[in-house]
Parts: structure tokens; sequence; C-alpha cells
């Protein structure tokens, strides 16, 4: 496995890079930028993670800019399915009383395309939602990976979400 460092020794594709977890308590999107080039697997970890609403909570991610649209997949929790083609949902059917804690797994399939697979968790006891499915096709290379709602005006309210890279 070749190890490259992008020049400020600080970041290295080849081996697990931890990014600086960020506060889920405001706002309504989490924006992790400089993902260096060659980055193949990207872990997306939630951790007590809460919204002001019942709007899905999505993984957006893009090249220069977000992608919003040409996402496929799907997420079930308990009896109830969602498709979203403006992100990946990763916790589905929210309730604004419930914390989330689990991951999404994102893997470059080929050249630009990326895959998602995931599993969260939260307080409640039906709470459990499963996702998998591919993200867009995008025009360059990924460099970053934004958590927002669906509709985009629910606010996080409380935990904090971090990525892993390699």
């Amino acid at each position: 496995m070749a190890i490259v460092l992008d020049g400020s020794n600080a970041n290295t594709v080849g081996i697990p890079n931890l990014a600086t977890a960020q506060a889920s308590t405001s706002g309504t999107a989490i924006t992790f930028t400089g993902i260096p080039s060659g980055v193949k697997r990207i872990f997306v970890m939630f951790n007590g993670v809460s919204t002001s609403g019942t709007s899905n909570i999505q993984i957006q991610i893009g090249s220069g800019s977000v992608t919003n649209s040409g996402y496929t997949g799907g997420a079930s929790r308990g009896t109830t399915v969602s498709d979203n083609s403006t992100g990946f949902v990763v916790i589905q059917n929210n309730t604004a009383s419930n914390i989330y804690s689990g991951i999404a797994i994102l893997a470059l399939f080929n050249s630009n395309l990326w895959v998602e697979s995931g599993n969260t968790i939260s307080n409640a006891s039906d709470a459990a939602t499963v996702s998998g499915g591919a993200l867009p096709t995008l025009s360059g290379v990924l460099d970053r990976v934004v958590i927002t709602t669906v509709n985009g005006t629910d606010t996080f309210d409380a935990g904090s979400i971090n990525i892993q890279y390699e």
C-alpha cells in the first residue's frame, strides 16, 4: 500500500485519518471539506445526534460544491422505507425527541462513483435505520461530505459528527 503525504504532513492517503469532530448542536448542516484526493473510503460517525424536527437526516457529497441530486437507494426503519434523490438518507423516520448514533460507510466504487451502507440506532426501541445504495457520479474527485436534513430547515440540536477517511 502506498502512503502519500499531502504536503502538510498532516494528512495521508492510505492510512486512516480522523477529522476533527464537529458539534451537531446548531445549524442546518455539518460540513467536512478538504478531503484529499486518493481517498477510497469515508466513515461518517454519529454520536448522540438529534434535530429540531422530523425531517430525515441525509449525507451529500461533492467535488468543488455539494451535489444535491442523483442519489439512489433507500433506508428503512421498522416497517417504514424511504427513497430520496437529494442525498443519502442515514437516519430515517426521524423524531425530534430521539438521539441517534451509528456509522455510514462511503466507498469509492470506480472513478468518481461512490456507494454507501450504514446503520444507526436511537434511544427508541424501534429506531434502527439500515441504509444502502449508490451516490451520484461526481464531476471530479470527492472533496466534501455534508450532513443535513432532507427539508434543509430542521436544525441540529444535540451530539456530534465526525469522519474518518483512508
